[in-house]
């Protein structure tokens, strides 16, 4: 396996680009002069501005031609320890690779495939399974990888498939996340082959080669004192072995690649010997002996000759035998009580293919540790209640076997069906060989596992299957007694081939490490990406070694087994998937050239392998699914992005293309409402966020749930200003970022910012997944006559929400508001419910609760009574309303009783009138216009300020604060007359409006007139009027924009004397007018409304209501 991708005109690593490049196109590195030449000819002419980022064809198909994608692997690492002149990487030519698919693929498999388990466990798992049992094991897993490879086959010929083998095509089809987890997973799994392939290679070393080798003595000890002496030996040995064989691959690959071939050549002649083995059977079966006491098996060291007694010179002897179970040599001896009981017979260990063995090994035998090997059909005499004795004679099972079991320790035997895959840079025609030879690989390894199966059924005796270590044959290895010419051949193949298993491994896995390290897409393992000069993943081998100490640790193969089963078992079901989701989304780019896969298949693959990972072990499989999913959250959370048009990334398009049509079906029912927003705010010069606690408030409000699309307006033309709209969305992207706002943001160049704000809430969001909530900051010093053109584009917004259906939030005093770090330890949120807006005021206090900035702060709700209002009777009526709807509030009715109008509001109005009068008749240019209005401003404050000195400061200390009040357009109008008001309250229905915030484009200048384009006329000299303080000039004042001034001033007198301490204050927002006349007016009864307060919400409904009392 090999680290990363690497060849001639590719400049993708994939370890630092977020995205992959072509290998075509920008890749040539001429310089300009060398381009007006190449495109000098006057063919080209019509396209020669687009030769700098499109090349032309010949250049397209020349680059294709020339391309290599050989991989900086084994092979290059030899190239760089051979070349005298090394240390300098100089580019030199690069051989074209010339590998076909019988030495490039074919063999390779086969070296990979075959392996310890062939060896040391196959003829035991026949007799402990049956024939039968193990030929359903075999199929299955066969089954798996076949299905695998055909599946891995497509995704092979999909394209150009760079080394680092099944990582790189899970990762390039499933994404970062599943690639970088099933790739450790890989890892792992090849780095616990290598110690299972040394733990096999020392069990042939002390067991059959040198058993006098073994530094913890067995000899003499019996049950668990035995076992832990092996295993002892083991750790030691299995220490040393990998020790070495890390060294030699620090020191070179080049040895490994070279005795590759051997190692292969001893597998291949192993197997021939088996087969050649079983021929002779049938004709000439060999002399293998095992000797049975009753029916149990005896140790073949525990005598010389299989009798009890035996005649020297007319003389009966006892036999070593008889010594072995009487307590004396004499015959008069006391023996065991078995040993008494029963006869000593001896039978062929290999009776031969002809003999009929087949039927009594056709069915499993399943044993607990520590049964004695028993054959069928021979009798014994044996008592029942008495304890078996002189057990270290017998043979005995070494664990307890059952069916997954065997299931676990097999699996290891089919895996390595990735070595041609991970070559595929050394192929002369990947996208030909790695299918055939593959496919062929397992078909071959497969009818030899199932044919062993059958022949070692028939030729081998069950007692000699079942004896794992040979105890009864001498302990000659078992397949090794079936060989032909003799059992040296299969011993010493099968060591030299676990030895170059182990080889393998240990150069393959850190090479896969290197390869998801230099990916970057884990950043802890980064460091495993450095290596020596020449590119050898030093780091990473260290790594590779020690964890594969562990499993030298676990010291028994039959427990190493199934855990490397569940991590290759782990990489192919999701080989499987990726196959299965490419062909099933569709892609474009998915165009295997190997045509014999289907979605199917790779499923049933796919699950196959999921049930034989929970089939070998529940518990291992839960570990290694742990282990991904960690991996998968820490990628996702911590790791680099990275778009590698991954399936993954398919799906969540195609989910969301089906769940937006879903969506758009209706309008969600009042269960599912919740504020979807559309922030508006706006950018300055620099296009930097101007009101940035927006996006505070934002997330306090959204808990980190629904839609939030945060947008601003760029004013010129989109070509020309692209680059400032650019700037302006990575000012938002950072912006929302650090507010940790989860959300889009959308950014419109228009001529001016009222038409791109227009622009925006038309068409902010997709489909059903548009926003149903405006946000918009109230606009600052805009009684300045440079900002008017700014409150003019705010009431734009309000109209436009209005006539739109949506919900408004205008949070005034903006810069007041709390960050997401601060808290809010006490305190209260008052909601003031003039009219209703169809519950938005309930519902904003209580998800704002829900953010621990305002959680510890209680709700209070306060309404308005008139006076021919119960108030007892509506606060227990709202009391009642508040506890099926589940909010926790205090609840208060606030009595406002019919009062005269006092002077203050006469003024307030009379000064708001003089202004938009002056500039209505006043025919000047815009500069005369403004410096107009701020000396009748400055005149009519004096003038105010001299009636009443206390009120005017108020309001003037406060001019600049936040406030919040919504109100329906009707409502806007409220009469002083509080009768009247209630009863206009009862007409009317739920306010359709919504917020919005951002300037606009200038209006016409006389827009700014008065509240509506009629004047009420009086009914009569007296109404409303105090007439022993009446003044000639509050006479003619406009009626209705007098009542109106009233209505705001004796509210804001109560909210202001009942919430002046509130943390925040929501309010009803009065509509707009309804045409374009009197904007100013509307300005200042906003601002009367909410003098005096600190952080006010203004809140208008969407028309809906979003609150019900229904579970």
């Amino acid at each position: 396996m090999t680290d990363s991708e690497e060849g001639e005109g590719l400049n993708s690593r994939g370890d630092g680009n977020p995205k992959e490049n072509s290998p075509f196109i920008n890749s040539s590195a001429a310089g300009d002069a060398e381009k007006s030449q190449q495109y000098d000819g006057k063919n080209m002419a019509l396209f020669e501005e687009e030769m700098d980022t499109s090349p032309m064809v010949s250049s397209l198909l020349s680059s294709l031609a020339n391309y290599s994608n050989l991989p900086t692997g084994s092979k290059e690492h030899e190239e760089a320890e051979n070349n005298e002149e090394g240390a300098r990487q100089s580019k030199k030519p690069i051989k074209a690779p010339q590998l076909g698919t019988l030495m490039g693929v074919y063999l390779p498999c086969i070296q990979n495939i075959f392996g310890v388990i062939l060896f040391l466990r196959m003829t035991w798992m026949v007799g402990i399974g049956g024939v039968f049992g193990s030929f359903i094991i075999v199929f299955m897993c066969c089954s798996t990888t076949m299905l695998t490879a055909i599946s891995m086959s497509a995704i092979a010929t999909n394209g150009v498939v760079p080394a680092g083998g099944s990582y790189y095509m899970i990762s390039r089809s499933l994404g970062p996340e599943f690639g970088g987890a099933v790739g450790i997973c890989f890892y792992l799994g090849t780095t616990f082959a290598g110690a299972m392939y040394i733990l096999g290679c020392i069990e042939i070393l002390l067991i059959y080669i040198v058993p006098q080798a073994a530094i913890f003595k067995i000899e003499g000890l019996e049950g668990a004192e035995a076992e832990i002496a092996l295993l002892n030996n083991m750790r030691v040995y299995g220490t040393i072995v990998l020790s070495f064989m890390a060294l030699v691959v620090f020191v070179g690959v080049k040895y490994v690649n070279k005795l590759a071939l051997v190692f292969l050549a001893c597998v291949i002649l192993s197997i021939l010997a088996v087969y050649a083995g079983v021929i002779k059977t049938a004709v000439d079966p060999p002399a293998f002996p095992v000797c049975l006491l009753g029916n149990r098996t005896l140790v073949s060291k525990g005598y010389d000759t299989c009798a009890k007694l035996i005649e020297i010179d007319n003389e009966t002897v006892t036999t070593r035998l008889w010594r072995s179970f009487c307590d004396s040599e004499s015959l008069n001896a006391t023996c065991d009580e078995y040993f008494t009981n029963n006869n000593v017979t001896e039978i062929q260990g290999i009776p031969g293919v002809t003999s009929g063995i087949l039927a009594e090994n056709l069915f499993g035998n399943y044993l607990k540790k520590g049964t004695i090997l028993a054959k069928r059909g021979l009798p014994s005499d044996v008592d029942p209640e008495s304890p078996p004795s002189s057990t270290n004679r017998y043979v005995l099972a070494d664990i307890t076997s059952f069916f997954t079991l065997l299931v676990g320790i097999y699996f290891p035997s089919v895996t390595g069906i990735m070595a041609g895959s991970n070559r595929s840079g050394d192929l002369r025609d990947a996208q030909k060989s790695i299918p055939i030879g593959t496919i062929a690989a397992i078909t071959t390894t497969s009818i030899v596992y199932m044919s062993s199966v059958v022949l070692f059924g028939a030729c081998i005796e069950g007692v000699v299957l079942r004896d794992k270590f040979g105890e009864g044959v001498n302990g000659n290895l078992v397949i090794g007694t079936l060989a032909w010419p003799s059992p040296w051949v299969i011993v010493f193949g099968s060591f030299f081939s676990t030895c170059g298993a182990g080889l393998q491994s240990l150069t393959g896995a850190p090479r896969l490490l290197q390869a998801i390290s230099r990916d970057g897409i884990i950043p802890f393992l980064r460091v495993f990406g450095h290596g020596k000069a020449n590119g050898e993943p030093t780091w990473a081998l260290l790594l590779t070694a020690s964890i594969c100490e562990i499993g030298i640790i676990i010291a028994s193969l039959d427990s190493v087994a199934p855990i490397l089963s569940m991590f290759f078992l782990m990489c192919y079901m999701f080989v499987n998937l990726a196959c299965a989701l490419q062909t099933l989304l569709r892609t474009p780019n998915w165009r295997p050239r190997f045509k014999f896969y289907h979605w199917a298949l790779s499923f049933l693959g796919m699950s196959l392998c999921l049930s034989l990972m929970f089939i070998c072990s529940w518990y291992y499989a839960m570990v290694a699914m742990g282990i991904a999913t960690c991996i998968y959250k820490y990628i996702e959370f911590c790791g680099a992005e990275k778009e590698w048009g991954d399936g993954i990334r398919g799906i969540s398009l195609s989910a969301a293309r089906f769940a937006l049509m879903r969506v758009e079906e209706g309008p969600p029912h009042t269960k599912n409402w919740r504020p979807q927003i559309l922030v508006l705010v706006s950018v300055d010069a620099e296009q930097n966020v101007e009101q940035p606690r927006l996006l505070s408030l934002t997330n306090q409000l959204k808990a980190g749930k629904g839609l939030t699309i945060v947008g601003t307006s760029v004013q010129g033309t989109f070509l020309d200003n692209y680059t400032e709209a650019q700037r302006a969305d990575q000012s938002l992207r950072k912006l929302m970022e650090t507010e940790k706002v989860k959300g889009f943001s959308q950014v419109v160049v228009s001529s001016n910012l009222r038409d791109g704000t227009s622009h925006l809430i038309q068409v902010g969001g997709l489909g059903g997944l548009k926003h149903n909530t405006v946000m918009v900051s109230w606009p600052r010093n805009w009684k300045r006559p440079e900002y008017h053109q700014q409150f003019r584009n705010f009431i734009e917004v309000v109209r436009e929400t209005t006539v739109a259906s949506l919900a408004l939030l205008v949070p005034k005093n903006i810069s007041s508001y709390p960050s997401n770090g601060e808290r809010f330890t006490e305190g209260h949120i008052d909601v003031w419910w003039v009219v209703h807006d169809g519950g938005m005021l309930m519902l904003l206090p209580f998800l704002l609760r829900q953010h621990k900035v305002w959680r510890k702060c209680k709700m209070r709700i306060f309404t308005v009574a008139q006076m021919d209002d119960n108030s007892i009777q509506m606060r227990k009526d709202l009391i009642t309303f508040l506890y099926h709807l589940r909010i926790e509030a205090v609840v208060e009715v606030v009595e406002m009783h019919d009062s005269d109008i006092s002077a203050y509001t006469y003024e307030k109005t009379l000064v708001m009138e003089e202004r938009s009068q002056i500039l209505k008749q006043m025919h000047l240019t815009k500069n005369e216009m403004e410096r107009e209005i701020q000396s009748i401003t400055d005149s009519s404050r004096g003038s105010i300020r001299r009636k009443n000195p206390t009120a005017l400061r108020s309001q003037h200390s406060n001019e600049e604060r936040v406030s919040l009040v919504e109100k329906s357009e009707d409502e806007a109008g409220m009469a002083s007359n509080p009768k009247q008001q209630t009863q206009s309250h009862r007409k009317k229905t739920s306010t359709p409006t919504s917020p919005t915030s951002l300037t606009c484009p200038a209006g016409p200048a006389g827009d700014a007139a008065t509240w509506t384009d009629h004047k009420s006329p009086p009914t009569g000299p007296e109404e409303g009027k105090d007439p022993f303080n009446m003044k000639p000039e509050w006479e003619n004042l406009n009626q209705t924009d007098l009542r109106r001034m009233h209505t705001a001033v004796r509210l804001n007198e109560v909210i202001t004397r009942k919430s002046k301490e509130a943390k925040l204050v929501l309010l009803n927002m009065p509509g707009p007018p309804k045409n374009r006349v009197g904007n100013e007016n509307y300005m200042e009864f906003l601002e009367v409304l909410t003098e005096g307060l600190n952080r006010v919400l203004l809140v208008r409904g969407g028309g809906r209501e979003v609150i019900t009392i229904y579970s």
